[in-house]
């Protein structure tokens, strides 16, 4: 009687630790999952950024005709342009350093925009329209992608500090994520390209 209760013992602690196994796989699973999201995510702004960067240059070329008294303004754009793709670049900067050169650009396009109110055949430029409404178009995704981000951030970091996923961090690379945030409120809002 021994032997069969010793027996039965031994398969319920065996069965016990096979389902806490399979539970610590499921939560180290679930982390790793959350964590993807999170990289997708990360990767679609930063696809969307680059669209971004890349139709600054053509807005720039297409206006220096017409705004040759404003070569401060577009070479401030350019810069500012460059130092966002340099941010982008670098992932060891991380979202806050991208955010702040990001802040920087809109700030730059904005007051490009303000001036070129004052260019009627600017304003009338087929290509300059065009290059206007992908910008804004790119500037919806830009948004679209940050808030899919950040609530991808939102759901992971949760999960890292919810009983008992946070001690099944400890045995992975499970890092805590930074919101893509902007500081300035007015920043927050997409810039007006529309003439």
């Amino acid at each position: 009687m021994s032997y069969v209760l010793a027996s039965m013992t031994g398969w319920i602690l065996g069965g016990v630790a096979v389902l806490l196994v399979l539970w610590f796989i499921g939560l180290y699973n679930g982390l790793v999952r959350l964590k993807q999201i999170c990289n997708e995510a990360w990767a679609q702004i930063d696809v969307q950024l680059k669209r971004r960067h890349d139709l600054i240059p053509n807005l720039v070329e297409t206006a220096k005709g017409y705004m040759k008294h404003e070569r401060e303004t577009l070479e401030a754009v350019i810069q500012a342009r460059n130092a966002a793709v340099a941010a982008r670049e670098d992932p060891g900067k991380g979202p806050a350093a991208m955010a702040a050169a990001e802040n920087a650009l809109t700030g730059f396009v904005r007051q490009f925009f303000a001036l070129s109110e004052n260019y009627p055949d600017l304003k009338a430029n087929q290509n300059m329209l065009k290059i206007q409404e992908e910008l804004a178009s790119t500037e919806n995704r830009i948004s679209f992608a940050r808030q899919h981000y950040n609530d991808s951030v939102r759901r992971y970091n949760t999960k890292l500090e919810q009983v008992p996923t946070n001690i099944v961090k400890n045995f992975g690379d499970f890092p805590a994520r930074e919101y893509f945030e902007l500081e300035d409120p007015a920043q927050r809002e997409a810039p007006k390209v529309q003439f």
